[in-house]
């Protein structure tokens, strides 16, 4: 156990008993309804009840093979002594939910918050996979404080193609682009699509999925290794019994999101998601997980941290190789000795093992020196997450340096400006649209309160008539997000976004932008007096929604810049449970 925290003694009575502890007609109620189920009486002596919060869902196709796994975790929890009861979570697919899954991330998070705050769970497995379920649950047991452990789904098996090794989602956008250019047939689009997906599990790239797992297990949340494990390999179901019988201990020990969330351990995440080459999409989650546990996290710590981070492993969409040789390897685990060894980790930081994540890390080996590289020659020297500020992103904006181009890192270059994402597809593909190379493509009303909810489509996709020239990247601005399989020069999150009347909104055709990622600079050259007298005359085209959770949302959404979460449920941890009304 580590030094940073003292186990609570062991027996107590833990909070289920309010539901199940002795004979008077409110636990008899609570008791004898469940026992339909034929649990016997000496179920409920007081052993931890451990709630399995499972994600699962036929329409969230990352995560279809949980209920399969979820056994695997009842199992360790039987073997532990603790009593397992699985519940379903709301589950928000990435590929499926509409308008974008990012909208239904905060009340995906209310939801696990109240299930875990309103029945009689002592402790909770987080079971996720896919990119909004690994935020959504952390937020919500981050908000009761509940002792809780993550154990993600793992990864797809690499998918091939005429030899290639492809990545889920970037060869999605790589092939797209090349169909577009008459580089790739539609039929040849086609049997690749079959290739990209051929196991359970999520995106086999370093795409949002796989960083959201990698900062869980950098965090401290998920058992050491937990991250990489294939969703298809036999050690991913050892590794779900054995999450099932540590959450019976973290009970008994009361170890709680609190003590493992700590401000070591984001910073921790953040050099971490910089060595990976990790998505984008962390930062906003991470940004928002932290509000909730009252850590002071911003985005200029995210610049500060990982500016100076050399991006080591390999795998698309900034390197060559994919989840299932990064696994082989040795996984995060390696990443984090690497990182202890430069001097880049809090090596104190707690674990949900009970033990420093150095004493976790710190006997592990690298099996594939291609895949994980030496420090010494690493893909990207300035790895992590570029933060730019400058008079059209006066709150921020993010970008991803080692998924960019090097010669595009300054640019200047004329606006070409998208009013909307369908002002976007309406014109792209129009041959007499007046674009090159050269001019800077600029996409608005796409952040939270904008698109709504701030869908991935700050990837926007090139023009034909640049493609067919054999350019693959030009300079793209929005205030949307991005899939973390995706790839390029591509400006997000800008800050305020136009719904809410940044300087964003007010860019025209033909004004200069000039691009610094050196120098963490993004600048319209436009005159202030001009910018002002532009935002005067502004109004939003923005409608606000009457009624349900959309009014919700537009209303209490916050900025991109602190994680996009309501701000009546930042700070908010461990509100005590109602009374019983029986």
């Amino acid at each position: 156990m580590s030094k940073s925290f003292t186990p609570a003694p062991w027996p107590r009575r833990l909070r289920s008993q309010h539901w199940y502890g002795g004979n008077s007609r409110d636990t008899i109620y609570h008791r004898g309804w469940l026992k339909n189920q034929g649990y016997p009486h000496d179920i409920f002596d007081g052993r931890p009840v451990i709630g399995i919060l499972n994600t699962w869902s036929d329409l969230t196709p990352c995560n279809g093979h949980l209920r399969d796994l979820a056994e695997k975790v009842k199992a360790g929890v039987w073997e532990a002594g603790g009593f397992p009861v699985e519940v379903p979570v709301f589950s928000a697919s990435e590929n499926t939910y509409r308008p974008t899954a990012m909208m239904y991330r905060n009340l995906a998070a209310m939801a696990v918050e109240e299930a875990m705050r309103g029945q009689p769970i002592d402790g909770a497995v987080l079971m996720v996979g896919c990119d909004k379920t690994t935020p959504s649950l952390l937020m919500g047991a981050a908000s009761t404080d509940i002792p809780s452990i993550v154990v993600t789904g793992g990864p797809m098996l690499n998918g091939w193609f005429r030899g290639e090794r492809i990545g889920s989602g970037t060869h999605l956008w790589k092939f797209s682009e090349a169909v577009k250019a008459g580089e790739m047939t539609q039929e040849e689009f086609l049997e690749a699509e079959a290739a990209m997906s051929r196991s359970s599990g999520t995106c086999n790239t370093m795409g949002t999925a796989s960083t959201m797992a990698s900062m869980a297990e950098a965090l401290g949340m998920a058992l050491s290794g937990n991250a990489a494990i294939p969703a298809v390999d036999s050690r991913r179901r050892v590794m779900a019994q054995l999450t099932g019988r540590r959450i019976v201990q973290m009970v008994k020990d009361d170890l709680k999101p609190s003590d493992i969330l700590t401000r070591e351990a984001f910073e921790n995440a953040i050099r971490t998601n910089g060595a990976i080459g990790g998505s984008t999409n962390a930062v906003i989650h991470l940004l928002a997980l932290a509000g909730r546990v009252g850590v002071d996290l911003t985005l200029d710590d995210w610049d500060r941290l990982g500016r100076d981070v050399p991006t080591i492993v390999n795998l698309m969409p900034s390197g060559q190789y994919l989840m299932e040789e990064f696994f082989y390897a040795g996984g995060l685990p390696v990443v984090l000795k690497r990182l202890g060894e430069a001097g880049l980790l809090h090596q104190e930081a707690l674990t949900v093992s009970g033990r420093s994540v150095w004493d976790e890390v710190k006997d592990v080996r690298n099996w594939n020196e291609e895949v994980i590289l030496p420090a010494e020659h690493p893909l990207t020297d300035q790895g992590g997450i570029a933060v730019l500020r400058g008079n059209l992103a006066p709150d921020g904006a993010v970008l991803k340096p080692s998924a960019a181009s090097p010669h595009l890192m300054r640019h200047r270059g004329r606006a070409v400006v998208f009013e909307d994402i369908d002002d976007y597809k309406a014109r792209i593909n129009d041959e007499a649209l007046d674009i090159d190379e050269t001019c800077v493509m600029v996409l608005k009303m796409c952040g939270p309160r904008g698109y709504p909810g701030m869908a991935e489509v700050g990837n926007m996709g090139l023009p034909p008539k640049v493609l067919r020239k054999g350019i693959t990247d030009m300079v793209r601005i929005s205030d949307a997000r991005m899939s973390g399989t995706a790839y390029g020069t591509v400006v997000l999150h800008v800050s305020p976004e136009a719904a809410r009347g940044g300087p964003l909104a007010i860019v025209r055709n033909g004004d200069m932008i000039e691009l610094d990622v050196p120098n963490r600079r993004l600048h319209l050259d436009v005159p202030q007096e001009e910018i002002e007298r532009r935002l005067a005359v502004w109004q939003s085209p923005a409608p606000h929604p009457q009624g349900g959770y959309a009014q919700l949302f537009h209303e209490h959404v916050g900025g991109a810049d602190t994680g996009a979460d309501f701000d009546f449920l930042r700070g908010c941890r461990g509100r005590e449970v109602g009374k019983d009304s029986h």
